[in-house]
């Protein structure tokens, strides 16, 4: 994962394997919303919508997730909290809050500002 952070009238933004959580296709949206450094914490808010959709002769409404990251660099613990409602997931998983947590690998330096 890595994070750069807002400046100026760029906003910030996180990669996930070299892949920008920001998306944008025929099949729905991706926004990173806010990334907030509250040491030790580095807490992502990403909100996606999902156009409705017929997958198998089955039909889905439009759905949204709200996603909270919360991640601890300095213990690798990491906490999602997943808010759905309709779409496909709703109806595989369920609407509601959906809560996990990981264990990430440690990065040697938490905090280091990278610059492009």
């Amino acid at each position: 994962m890595k994070i750069t952070l807002a400046s100026g009238n760029q906003k910030a933004k996180v990669y996930l394997d070299d892949r920008d959580l920001d998306q944008s296709d025929e099949f729905g949206k991706q926004v990173v919303k806010s990334v907030t450094m509250a040491r030790p914490n580095i807490v992502i808010l990403i909100e996606a919508s999902f156009e409705p959709e017929k997958i198998m002769d089955v039909a889905y409404s439009a759905g949204t997730v709200a996603t909270q990251i919360t991640l601890d660099p300095i213990t690798g613990k990491l906490k999602k909290v997943e808010k759905i409602q309709g779409g496909i997931l709703g109806a595989t998983i369920g609407n509601g809050t959906h809560v996990s947590e990981e264990s990430c690998a440690l990065t040697k330096m938490p905090y280091r500002v990278t610059s492009k």
